[in-house]
Formats: structure tokens, sequence, C-alpha cells
């Protein structure tokens, strides 16, 4: 297993600079696979989105509202160590979901998705969205060949998380601030959060929303759209 990332498709000793040129094979491989996804996708004019969250974000809730409430054809791509939890949850909304067990590993990477993507056979013209692993660090550093990168946060997480997890914050497409219904009942600076977020991501778009209450939901239903 590798110490850095965690992954368990790879091992190598950890001297001087072996580990460094290691990773960056690996990243070329998995970016090599990537743009091959992504070439895929759009030779079927298929859209994927890929969510990446701390645990406990809201992001399976926010995927079985949306993907209810989109009005697109949608099928979705979970990603957890262990369990059907959230796939099972998904399927339950009544579209299609492919569940990947990394097992000790904590993220997708092209490979995964691409054996996913065979499973799931995705028709022209819809949206695939791919649930990450809840995990603030690796998934940032592994291109899955998507559309689009969906940064999840929420106000249970404390302001400070996008300065301390800047390289997946700085990634993001978009940002989605779940949970506000939660606001009244939770201590959470919405100005702090946005000057610790614009420090390492000047740019994406913030939404703020609720998977519980639907606040929001129709401005993120509109960038999908877009």
């Amino acid at each position: 297993m590798c110490a850095t990332c965690g992954c368990s498709d790879h091992s190598h000793e950890h001297g001087g600079g072996t580990v460094i040129d290691l990773e960056e094979r690996l990243l070329a491989r998995n970016d090599h696979l990537a743009s091959h996804v992504r070439e895929w996708l759009a030779g079927i004019e298929v859209r994927a989105y890929n969510l990446m969250s701390s645990p406990g974000s809201g992001k399976t809730t926010l995927l079985e509202r949306t993907v209810r409430e989109l009005g697109l054809p949608c099928s979705v791509i979970e990603g957890d160590q262990e369990t059907t939890f959230d796939a099972d949850r998904i399927r339950a909304s009544g579209v299609p979901a492919v569940q990947v067990n990394t097992g000790a590993g904590c993220h997708l990477d092209a490979v995964m998705v691409r054996k996913a993507l065979a499973e799931l056979d995705p028709p022209a013209g819809s949206v695939v969205f791919i649930e990450n692993v809840g995990n603030l660090v690796c998934p940032g550093l592994f291109d899955l060949g998507e559309n689009g990168r969906v940064v999840i946060m929420s106000v249970t997480e404390g302001e400070d998380k996008p300065l301390k997890y800047p390289h997946l914050v700085r990634t993001g497409d978009i940002v989605l601030l779940n949970k506000v219904d939660l606001l009244p009942y939770v201590d959470f600076d919405r100005a702090k959060f946005l000057r610790c977020l614009r420090q390492v991501n000047p740019h994406a778009p913030v939404l703020e929303v609720s998977a519980r209450t639907g606040e929001g939901l129709a401005d993120w239903y509109e960038w999908l759209s877009r």
C-alpha cells in the first residue's frame, strides 16, 4: 500500500525520490486513462460530474434529490471503501447505480470509473454523477474523465475547511455549501467561509443549498443544465 495516498493498488519503498517518481508515474497513467474516458463520454454526448467532499457532507442525499428533480436521464457511480448502502439508496430513487468499493483505497481512479461506465452503459445525452469516496485529500489528485468537479461542504464542518484542504478545493468548478437549513442551530460564519474559499479558489460559483429542504437547488440544476 502507498503510504502517501493510501491506495491499495500499488506498493513501493519509501526512499528518497523513489516515492515521488512512482507517484508521478501513477498520476500520469491515470491522466492518460482519464483522457480516454473523457473522449468516450464526449462521443456519446454524456456529461459526467465528480462530486467530492468529506464524509457526511450530504452528497448522497443531494444526489437522491438531484436525480429525481433534474429532468434529465441520470446514472450514478458510487464510491465507498465498503458496503452498497449509497448505491442502494440511489437505485431506490429510480436510476441506475454502480457501487465501486475501494477497500483500503481513499479515492476513485480512472480505471475504476471506466469499468463502472462499461457496466452502466449510459444512454446518449444523459448525465453521470460520480460520488467519490468521502475524503478531502486524494480525490483532488485523480482525474476521472469528468466534465466538471463539484466540491461539497456543509455548515456543520466549520468555515476554515477550504484553507485546510486547498488542493481539492482549488480544483472545484463549483462549490456547494450544503445543510444551510441548519444555520440557525450551528455556529457558522458565512463571510469567513467565503473569505477562506476565495483565497484558494477565487472564481468558482458558490451555491448555498439544502438537500433536505430543496433551498438553492434550482440554481444547482440550472448549472448542471447549462
